[in-house]
């Protein structure tokens, strides 16, 4: 099994992400069209629970494995790295059964009463096979991650969002005859079956694939059998188990609260949401479209772009930890500027593209431009999104999860007092609870970078976002323009085509010009040096 270097590792999780994103678009642009503002709005509301769930079984345990991967493979112990992923199976699974037990007996109490839809029970109940199945996946991402390999994840990835596609569209378009509230429960059953194949293509490659290339180093990966009181040696090698189920679980603990602090944000945020949309007076029905709009259509757009943070984010853990454990500082802040600055020069086109083309994006994406408000609302703050998930990731793999969650906390009961106060108001309405989402951004990501400043004594460079700033509002002014006074074409996608295209030619130029992105950077690019 190969190991990809940091700049590798990134790039193909990057591929993979930009692939999913653009697959995720397409239920995400047809969906709306068949089952409506409204159904989005009921497969919305159960999907914080099922978050939450996932968050409590796999919120840090695969996260930890990576670490503590890393580190075995680093000290060339193979063997170590397969007890890390034993254990951390046996623990996750064991969640997994237990959770999803104990949200098949729960759904009906949560969908009337916690819940202001019914209507939500279908899809709790067809979302519940697949927290099994997620915590089994994760785990084996972990490991793959930890060993710095990350074609799995990315094939794997990608396999689950081709078959999510197929069924969650086929499923709800099956069910619609029987109402609304069932069209959305087959979209979730969808996402399911989904989730079965990625599980299954990650096992296949673990199985078939690290098998093989084990035997071909005569190191076989296959799985111990199972210890023996007769058989010492092994008893002793099982005893070894509980270290590393220690250390896994302090590890995680913090991760995952911190993980869960996020998760539980959302959680409240639309139950929140939903009741303080009913006291400004707005019907249940048109509360539902409402945040259907707004997390099923406007704030996957938005964050669209920010599938190279997360690859980034993914990738840093591995690379973090094996320096932390060398203690080379320099290579760590050299790693944390490279992350900064490709989440900032990447995202800020796009978010100059949102801002600008709002109306016509929402357009072409959804069939109508009733979102757009929404979007360009929040598209100016969308940088602090792309640079918060490599932040996180940072204090994740310097072991100061604690921290984060600290800073996640601070930022959620800011966010959650701000719906309650501002979406409750008739003249604010869902407006209220995206001012209270962009306060939360900002916050969180401005305190996880002092977080990480005060850490690592990491020097930031604020002629990078300065420079990224001038560069979107040169790039924003020239694409308006261009819409505007420059027409060659009557089709108005064609025309919003031509000028985001022109205006991410021209943010591209003032990058090599101001030394945002250098030739030494594109070298990088395994496909574009070898057209230099």
């Amino acid at each position: 099994m190969r190991k990809q270097s940091f700049i590798q590792g990134t790039l193909i999780l990057l591929a993979a992400g930009i692939i999913n994103r653009m697959l995720g678009f397409i239920p995400r642009i047809i969906l709306p069209r068949v089952i409506g503002a409204e159904g989005v709005g009921l497969y919305q509301l159960g999907y914080p629970f099922f978050i939450v769930l996932i968050t409590i079984i796999t919120g840090g345990i695969p996260l930890a494995i990576a670490k503590m991967v890393a580190e075995a493979e680093g000290e060339g112990r193979p063997e170590e790295s397969r007890r890390i992923l034993h254990s951390g199976l046996a623990l996750s699974l064991g969640l997994g059964v237990f959770f999803t037990l104990l949200a098949l007996a729960g759904a009906s109490w949560v969908s009337n009463v916690i819940l202001t839809d019914s209507r939500v029970y279908y899809t709790f109940v067809s979302m519940t096979p697949m927290i099994a199945i997620v915590a089994v996946s994760a785990i084996y991402r972990g490991y793959f991650q930890g060993r710095q390999n990350m074609i799995p994840s990315a094939l794997s990835s990608v396999l689950e969002s081709v078959i999510r596609i197929v069924f969650m569209l086929w499923f709800s378009w099956l069910l619609l005859p029987r109402g609304v509230a069932y069209a959305a429960a087959g979209a979730m059953l969808g996402v399911t079956v989904g989730e079965i194949a990625g599980m299954l293509a990650i096992l296949w490659q673990y199985y078939f694939i690290v098998k093989r290339d084990k035997k071909a180093d005569l190191s076989p990966i296959a799985t111990p059998p199972i210890p023996v009181p007769e058989n010492p040696q092994k008893t002793a090698s099982s005893a070894k188990n509980h270290p590393i189920f220690k250390r896994l679980i302090r590890i995680s603990v913090p991760v995952t609260a911190g993980r869960l602090v996020g998760s539980f944000s959302y959680l409240l945020e639309s139950i929140i949401t939903a009741r303080s949309l009913a006291l400004a007076g707005i019907a249940t029905a048109a509360a539902t479209a409402q945040y259907g709009s707004l997390q099923g259509m406007v704030i996957p757009l938005l964050l669209l772009p920010g599938v190279l943070s997360s690859s980034l984010a993914v990738s840093l853990v591995p690379s973090l930890s094996e320096a932390s454990a060398r203690r080379d500082l320099p290579t760590i802040h050299k790693r944390m500027h490279q992350a900064l600055r490709l989440a900032m020069v990447t995202g800020a086109p796009f978010a100059a593209v949102m801002y600008i083309f709002a109306v016509p994006l929402c357009t072409l994406m959804y069939g109508n431009a009733d979102t757009a408000p929404m979007l360009r609302m929040m598209a100016p703050f969308a940088l602090f999104l792309y640079v918060q998930a490599p932040l996180q990731a940072a204090l994740q793999a310097m072991e100061r999860p604690g921290r984060a969650l600290v800073n996640t906390l601070i930022g959620a009961v800011v966010k959650i007092a701000l719906i309650l106060l501002l979406a409750s108001q008739p003249e604010y309405g869902i407006y209220g609870a995206i001012i209270a989402i962009i306060v939360n951004s900002i916050l969180v990501t401005l305190l996880h970078g002092f977080s990480l400043v005060r850490l690592i004594s990491l020097s930031l460079r604020l002629a990078d976002p300065l420079k990224t700033l001038a560069a979107m509002i040169i790039m924003a002014a020239g694409m308006s323009y261009i819409y505007t006074s420059v027409p060659i074409a009557t089709a108005q996608w064609a025309q919003f085509l031509f000028a985001a295209a022109s205006g991410m030619a021209l943010y591209f130029g003032i990058c090599l010009l101001s030394g945002l992105i250098s030739i030494r950077d594109l070298d990088r690019v395994p496909f574009l040096k070898k057209w230099r």
